[in-house]
């Protein structure tokens, strides 16, 4: 026999392929194969139909082709024996996917076998309309598959109730009719059966609030019994996990409970007792027992449980955490997280254990534990809580190190209520992890000192002791070097001592001396040796006997390679040796830093920071205010229009010369206190002298009448930026008409809209967009509604449409960025 004739059975061709020692071999062996089952194909030879589809699945498995071969399974599916259904139904979920168009053939064979006779044929067809059922077979056979969850066999019952999943999932509408025998199945004695029905409850719960309200009211009962036998029940071998009884349909029932009860005071309190029982009897040695547990514990946090079930689940979660099982404490972190929104005085009593856990060896343990703590601290725990994290943070790992001391100076910010507090917070966490300190963190520590004048003496002195220990650290060196240079007398002449710092005794020398190591330092960056040139600059105003020393530490560098320290290196030069007169004026103390503005510009800047506020605090000036650190309050901004959820930037922006906080570090010229910034804040003013990306308020155009397919037009939203001096005047005008291509706007299978832009003669600030809208659907769109809103800074929209179609509500978005250029 020809070893590749359709009369090759599966294990020589199986053999044949694995013997092949490349790539180019098998695909030869398959490719012979496959030419010896088309001819079988095309001679319509029945004998070895089922033969070659089963090599046809191997080779699909292998990654081939075989769609030659889909309706071979259609013929064997129609014939009348069980062996050639098998493999028909077998070959038609490997090779076919709802998506397939010939899958519509297939639906009589199906609705033939769904009413055979023959349980084991019932059975494949409910296997594959289960796998591959699209949502018009599942209109088809439902009535079917409804009443195969009534017969008698658990077997046929159970894989109904999985075909029933499937059918549910793909068409929801029919979640109703299923609503019967769906809490029918809980009360059958086989266990698959009622895994199959209580997931197909599940289900339901999920497609359809109708059942939902059904199911909660007719089986709430039930389940609480089906826990209650499982929990109680003795060794089955046939069920028994580790010593557990069917551990799966102790999960299954928990997470329909939970959905049950979530919301429903009534069904939760029938179902507390059985809750309790399953927390306090469920071993946890075995993991398929915490697995049970865990469950309990979410079901528990999830429905309308009294206050000692809650403490119970949470209890629980603290045992897991001193598992040895990482696996378990990662999960017993994550779930404590959402606890501590529900109950965070049960969780506070566990606040050690989670200590420890950001103590752990494991990175993932670690940044869990150190988000849970974050939630935990409040007003009473701040100060211990801090102490704990600084403590870790000198022996932490360095690539830990980042998240630990972000957290610590979030912590402190935002719940320090002492200015002397935050000081001795921020100088242990500039000296322990300096180098990991984000920029806006210590520009914050600078402001607060800076608004803080009976405690600079303290803070330069804080610093100066700092700094002797831990110059490597760059955001300590950069501090220390500006209070310095603002608070160098105070240094000197022991100015503002508190009754708890030591004496000490710093010289102008030693003061010049601190500024000079910053500055020869090997590790420091150029902004670093700019403020520290700043700082000596205005020392030499300060201590006037070092005059000449300060200056020739700043001429070391007019060579520099850097061209901005060269630069100050001369003009600090020509200050300190040639205009001793105005060099006092020059460097004066800086003003007083808006505290306030500042911190708002900040929370413009980095919204994500400030929404992991705590939101059940409330502050002392009432709930519409905003909390700030160190005692200094904002007043609620005014609310916004912001449609599409499109970022606002609206903190306010300091009119005075401290506007730019860096710039005003780095000692650049100040803005000319008779002209005032304008924009809000974060706008940048070149793209303000430009008018470049000028907000605009947000258009919302309802379409009263129904847009029929295919075409229709809506009224014209214009784009009107704000009048602008014109910087090119005098310099040839753009064209009088310009013209301007139409852009697809946005397209989906349903709806197509198009832009066409025009510009009004003699307004050439102003674009007229003309939205054409067209309905790709065969079904007519009512109550239409179109929306869009424009961001600030940059050409872009953002748009929603809302319609309905045969009573549906539906919703499409989305964001347009291909605006022609020159608009």
């Amino acid at each position: 026999m020809n070893p590749f004739s359709s009369g090759t059975r599966l294990r020589d061709m199986i053999r044949a392929i694995r013997a092949c020692k490349t790539a180019a071999e098998e695909r030869a062996v398959v490719r012979k194969e496959c030419a010896a089952i088309r001819a079988a194909i095309s001679e319509n030879d029945p004998d070895y139909r089922h033969r070659n589809l089963a090599k046809l699945m191997f080779i699909h498995m292998l990654g081939y082709p075989t769609h030659f071969g889909q309706m071979e399974c259609l013929k064997l599916i129609a014939s009348a024996g069980f062996p050639e259904k098998r493999i028909g139904y077998l070959g038609l979920m490997l090779l076919l996917d709802e998506r397939q168009e010939v899958l519509m053939l297939v639906t009589n064979s199906l609705k033939q076998d769904l009413n055979h006779s023959n349980q084991y044929i019932v059975g494949l067809a409910l296997c594959a309309l289960g796998n591959i059922c699209s949502a018009e077979m599942a209109r088809d056979l439902a009535p079917e598959v409804e009443r195969l969850l009534q017969t008698r066999d658990p077997n046929i019952k159970k894989k109904a109730a999985l075909c029933s999943i499937r059918i549910i999932r793909k068409v929801p509408d029919l979640a109703e009719n299923f609503m019967g025998p769906a809490s029918s199945l809980l009360k059958e004695k086989h266990h698959g059966v009622l895994i199959a029905g209580v997931q197909l409850c599940t289900d339901l719960c999920k497609a359809s609030t109708i059942a939902l309200e059904y199911l909660r009211k007719n089986c709430t009962e039930g389940l609480v019994r089906i826990l209650r036998d499982v929990s109680n029940s003795p060794y089955a071998p046939e069920y028994d996990i580790a010593g557990i009884t069917d551990p799966f349909l102790h999960i299954r029932v928990l997470r329909l409970m939970r959905m049950l009860g979530q919301g429903d005071a009534d069904s939760s309190e029938y179902m507390n007792d059985i809750l309790a029982q399953v927390a306090t009897k469920t071993e946890s040695n075995k993991n398929a027992g915490n697995a049970i547990l865990y469950e309990c514990v979410e079901t528990i946090m999830g429905i309308e449980a009294t206050s000692g079930l809650r403490v119970l689940a949470i209890n629980i979660l603290g045992r897991f955490l001193s598992n040895r099982d990482n696996n378990i404490r990662y999960v017993a972190l994550n779930m404590l997280m959402k606890a501590v929104t529900v109950d965070s005085q049960a969780v506070q009593r566990h606040r050690t254990t989670i200590l420890e856990c950001v103590k752990d060896s494991d990175a993932s343990i670690r940044k869990r534990a150190l988000e849970l703590v974050f939630l935990l601290v409040n007003d009473t725990n701040v100060k211990s809580l801090t102490k704990e994290l600084i403590d870790h943070l000198e022996v932490s790992d360095q690539e830990f190190k980042g998240d630990l001391t972000a957290k610590i100076c979030s912590i402190v910010e935002k719940f320090s209520q002492e200015k002397l507090w935050y000081i001795d917070q921020m100088c242990k966490v500039l000296s322990l992890a300096g180098n990991h300190v984000k920029d806006d963190v210590w520009h914050a520590l600078i402001v607060m000192i800076s608004n803080a004048p009976d405690l600079q003496g303290y803070a330069v002195r804080s610093l100066y002791k700092a700094f002797r220990t831990s110059n490597e650290q760059e955001s300590l060196v950069r501090v220390t070097v500006w209070c310095i240079g603002e608070y160098g007398e105070m240094l000197v002449n022991n100015v503002g001592v508190l009754e708890m710092e030591e004496p000490m005794t710093v010289t102008e020398s030693d003061a010049v001396d601190v500024v000079e190591v910053a500055l020869q330092h090997h590790s420091s960056d150029i902004t670093t040796r700019a403020m520290s040139l700043v700082a000596l600059l205005k020392l030499s105003s300060r201590f006037p006997p070092t005059s000449e020393r300060i200056r020739e530490i700043v001429m070391q560098h007019k060579g520099n390679v850097e061209l901005e320290l060269q630069q100050r290196s001369l003009e600090f030069n020509s200050i300190i040796q040639r205009h001793p007169n105005i060099k006092s004026s020059l460097v004066e103390r800086m003003p007083v830093l808006d505290e306030s503005a500042y911190i708002g510009k900040r929370a413009g800047s980095s919204q994500a920071t400030l929404s992991a506020d705590k939101s059940s605090q409330t502050t002392s000036s009432g709930p519409s205010s905003l909390k700030l650190p160190n005692g200094v309050t904002k007043p609620p901004a005014a609310p916004l229009m912001d449609l599409l959820d499109l970022s606002s930037d609206d903190a306010p922006v300091s009119t005075s010369s401290t506007t730019d906080f860096l710039h005003d570090l780095l000692g650049g010229d100040s803005i000319s206190p008779g002209v005032a910034p304008s924009g809000g804040a974060g706008t940048d003013i070149l793209m303000d002298l430009l008018s470049i990306g000028s907000p605009s308020a947000p258009t919302d155009v309802l379409v009263p009448n129904a847009i029929s397919s295919k075409q229709g037009n809506a009224p014209e939203p214009k784009i009107a930026p704000a009048p602008v001096m014109d910087l090119l005047d005098g310099l040839p005008s753009r064209e009088e008409n310009p013209v301007y291509p139409s852009i697809t706007a946005f397209e989906s299978s349903t709806l197509k809209i198009t832009f066409s832009f025009t510009k009004q003669p003699g307004n050439l600030q102003a674009t007229v967009i003309q939205a054409t809208f067209t309905n790709l659907s065969s079904s007519a769109y009512t109550d239409f509604i179109f929306q869009a809103a424009v961001p600030k800074k940059a050409l872009a929209m953002r748009i929603r449409m809302a319609y309905k179609v045969n009573d549906q509500d539906k919703l499409e978005q989305g964001q347009i960025n291909n605006f022609p250029r020159g608009l």
